[in-house]
């Protein structure tokens, strides 16, 4: 890998992506970008606002249109949404010029880390949901090279080994 790339975080909800992508951002010194918050600061309201008031095409539709925005930058940590890579543009711009690592989690662990957040339009609070929503993206996820799995693990030791991988492939 060469300089000027960036490092992707990806992997359904509640897997430590903004966490563990803080950390690495940190250790490494590099810019630290969540989509999430990105796509709030443009569109000037929450996502469950979005999703609420316009739907899930069009919070997808800025979705993609933030994430093709920060890649063009270098260097930095880029925590994305659950499902921003399983947009087919999006994942072959990041694929071309990223290094894209997969965080997982069990779904006991997601529940326990999730439940109850407002924030997340795709969970509602129904487990159930949310096991079908994970199984219908677990086949994308597994394919990516790259895997961490967080379950019931510290988010600084899965830090330290996402910043190694990142040392090991520039």
């Amino acid at each position: 890998m060469t300089t000027g790339r960036n490092l992707v975080l990806t992997g359904f909800m509640g897997t430590g992506k903004s966490t563990v992508g803080r950390l690495v951002a940190e250790r490494l010194s590099l810019a630290f970008i969540d989509t999430d918050i990105e796509i709030q600061a443009q569109a000037g309201c929450s996502i469950a606002d979005i999703f609420a008031q316009q739907g899930e095409a069009a919070f997808r539709r800025l979705e993609a249109e933030v994430c093709l925005r920060v890649v063009g930058n270098h260097n930095q940590v880029i925590a994305t949404g659950g499902g921003a890579l399983l947009n087919p543009e999006v994942y072959r711009v990041f694929a071309a010029s990223s290094l894209i690592v997969c965080l997982t989690c069990d779904l006991n662990e997601i529940v326990r880390r999730i439940g109850g957040d407002s924030a997340r339009p795709l969970l509602s609070g129904n487990r159930e949901q949310l096991a079908q929503l994970l199984a219908r993206r677990s086949d994308f996820y597994n394919n990516l090279p790259y895997q961490f799995d967080t379950t019931h693990r510290d988010p600084l030791q899965v830090a330290e080994e996402v910043s190694r991988l990142w040392t090991q492939n520039r």
